[in-house]
C-alpha cells in the first residue's frame, strides 16, 4: 500500500498575528516545512498581518530570522528559503478597528480558497470574524481558523461560537488543538480502526484501566498572569486531555468524515460520569533549590490555582462500564512526557510454576517526546536453567520501516494544510467544545465554593502523594514520568 501527498488548492492564508511568538515559532516554519517539501502549490501565498507598521521586505526578513532561530539548520536551505519568502506580503491591520481592512481586501485574490488564521488573543475573535464578514473578505469557500482557549468556561464558549457563527457557518470554523496534529495521535486511530487485532479487545471485558498522562517540566513562569486566572483544568484537561480520552474511548464511526468522528467524540464527553470530589487531586508545585515556586512565578502569594491535576473518570457507557480512565497533567514534574497506557486486564490464570502474578499487556502511544507506539508483552528468558519469564516491549514505532531520513511533522504543518484541504477531521467542533465545558465546569465550581488549596508537591517530582493515593487506594499505579 503506498501513501501520497495529497495536494492543496492555491490558497491567500492570512496570518492575523504574523508578528507574535506563536505565529514564529510554529506556524511559518510550519508552512515552510510545508513548502520545501513540495505540498505548496506555486500560486499559494501567505499574507502576514499585525498592528506593526512596515513592509513586505520587513515582514520577510523578520521570518528569514524566525526560520534561522526555531528551523533546524539541516532543514534549510537558501534556495528553499528565498523561495518561501517570496510567497510571503504583509498588510497592516487594526484587528479591532477600521485600519487596514480595505487594503487587505485589495490584497485577496477572488479565485482562490481564503483561509484567516487567528493567532491573536480570543477576545478579538468574535471582532475580527465581524470585520471579516462585513468587509466582504470571508466568502463561501473561507476558513476562519482559532487557536484555544476556546472560552474561559461554558458560558463563555456558547458566547464564542455564536460571534464565530455569526459571521462564518459551522463547517468553515477551524478550532485548532495542536495535540490532536501529532502523528501518534492520529495513529491511535489507525491502530485501533485499521486492524482487526486490537479493536475486538477495546473493551471493559479486556481492558482494566487506562491512563493518560502530560507532564511538562517547565513551571508558568513568563505565562503567570494568564496561568493563574486559568490552572490546570482550564489550560490542559478541558481540551488536549479530553481530546485524547475522546479518541481514546470512541466507537468506529462509520466513516472516516469529519463529522462522522467528531459525531462519536462528543458521545464520549456526554457519557462521562459528574467527578466525584474523592476523585480528584489538584496540586501546586512549591519552589526547588534556588528556584521559585508557583505563587512567585504568578506574583500571588495567596494563589489557590492548580498546577497539576489527577482525577479518575468513568465512561458511562456498554463500552467502558467498570474501566476508569486516570488523567493526569502538571507543571514542573520529573520529566516531559505525554503518552497514553491502555493496561489490559492480567491473565485469569497461570500454567508456569514457580511464576507468580503474571500481568498484563500495556499498550504506550507515547506524543512526546520520542512520538511512538510500544506494546509490554511476556515471553520466555532465554537461556538454560528452565523456564524464565520476563517483560519485554514490542516497539510499534515504524522509526525502520518509515527510514531514518523520515522528519516527523509538527502538528501545526499537518494542520494548516488540513484547514486548507477543507478537512475538519482533526478540529474540535462547537457542540464538542461546549460539551467539554460543561462537564468541567460543575468541578472547578466545586473548587472556588470549597476554598481548599491545592497540595504542595516538589518540583521535579511526580506531583503530590495523594495523586498516588488515587491510584493505590485501586490497587494499581502510576506509571512512572520518565521511567
Amino acid at each position: 500500500m503506498v501513501s501520497r501527498v495529497i495536494p492543496v488548492q492555491p490558497f491567500d492564508l492570512v496570518l492575523f498575528g504574523a508578528t507574535g511568538d506563536l505565529a514564529r515559532r510554529k506556524i511559518l516554519p510550519g508552512l515552510y516545512h510545508r513548502f520545501t517539501v513540495g505540498q505548496m502549490p506555486p500560486e499559494a501565498r501567505i499574507i502576514g498581518s499585525a498592528r506593526s507598521k512596515m513592509d513586505a521586505a520587513g515582514f520577510r526578513e523578520k521570518v528569514r530570522a524566525a526560520l534561522e532561530e526555531f528551523t533546524p539548520a539541516a532543514d534549510r536551505n537558501e534556495e528553499q528559503v528565498d523561495g518561501f519568502l517570496d510567497r510571503l506580503d504583509y498588510v497592516s491591520v487594526d484587528a479591532s478597528g477600521k485600519g487596514g481592512w480595505k487594503e487587505l481586501a485589495a490584497a485577496l485574490r477572488p479565485d482562490v480558497v481564503r483561509a484567516f488564521y487567528l493567532s491573536v488573543s480570543p477576545s478579538l475573535f468574535s471582532g475580527i470574524a465581524a470585520r471579516l464578514h462585513d468587509s466582504g473578505l470571508a466568502t463561501a469557500d473561507s476558513r476562519i481558523v482559532v487557536e484555544k482557549p476556546f472560552g474561559h468556561d461554558l458560558n463563555s464558549a456558547q458566547e464564542l461560537n455564536a460571534g464565530l457563527r455569526a459571521n462564518f457557518e459551522e463547517h468553515q470554523i477551524y478550532r485548532i488543538d495542536h495535540y490532536l496534529g501529532k502523528e501518534t495521535v492520529q495513529n491511535l486511530m489507525a491502530l485501533r480502526f485499521a486492524n482487526s487485532l486490537f479493536e475486538p479487545l477495546w473493551n471493559a471485558t479486556h481492558i482494566d484501566h487506562v491512563q493518560i498522562t502530560v507532564a511538562e517540566t517547565i513551571g508558568v513562569d513568563g505565562r503567570g498572569a494568564y496561568y493563574d486566572g486559568s490552572g490546570a483544568m482550564r489550560d490542559m484537561i478541558q481540551n488536549h486531555l479530553v481530546q485524547l480520552l475522546c479518541l481514546t474511548a470512541m466507537e468506529s464511526p462509520s466513516k472516516f468524515t469529519p463529522n462522522a468522528v467528531r459525531d462519536e467524540k462528543v458521545k464520549v464527553i456526554q457519557a462521562l460520569d459528574p467527578v466525584e470530589p474523592s476523585d480528584i487531586v489538584r496540586g501546586q508545585y512549591r519552589a526547588d533549590d534556588g528556584g521559585d515556586g508557583y505563587c512567585d512565578h504568578v506574583g500571588n502569594p495567596d494563589s489557590r490555582t492548580e498546577s497539576f491535576v489527577a482525577m479518575k473518570v468513568h465512561v458511562s457507557n456498554w463500552r467502558w462500564a467498570g474501566t476508569p480512565f486516570y488523567l493526569r497533567t502538571g507543571k514542573k514534574l520529573r520529566a516531559r512526557e505525554s503518552e497514553i497506557a491502555v493496561v489490559f486486564r492480567d491473565p485469569p490464570h497461570t500454567i508456569f510454576p514457580n511464576v507468580g502474578r503474571l500481568r498484563g499487556n500495556v499498550l504506550v502511544i507515547r506524543l512526546q517526546p520520542d512520538e511512538g507506539i510500544t506494546l509490554r508483552t511476556t515471553i520466555k528468558d532465554p537461556g538454560p536453567g528452565g523456564l524464565r519469564l520476563t517483560e519485554v516491549s514490542l516497539d510499534m514505532s515504524f522509526a525502520e520501516a518509515l527510514g531514518a531520513d523520515s522528519r516527523p511533522q509538527d502538528a501545526y504543518e499537518r494542520l494548516v494544510m488540513d484547514v486548507i484541504r477543507g478537512d475538519q477531521t482533526l478540529f474540535m467542533r462547537g457542540d464538542e467544545v461546549e460539551a467539554a465545558w460543561a462537564w468541567v465546569d460543575p468541578v472547578i465550581q466545586s473548587w472556588a465554593d470549597s476554598g481548599d488549596r491545592p497540595a504542595k508537591y516538589d518540583a521535579g517530582s511526580s506531583g503530590p502523594e495523594d495523586a498516588l493515593m488515587l491510584m493505590h487506594r485501586d490497587g494499581r499505579r502510576w506509571r512512572e514520568i520518565g521511567g
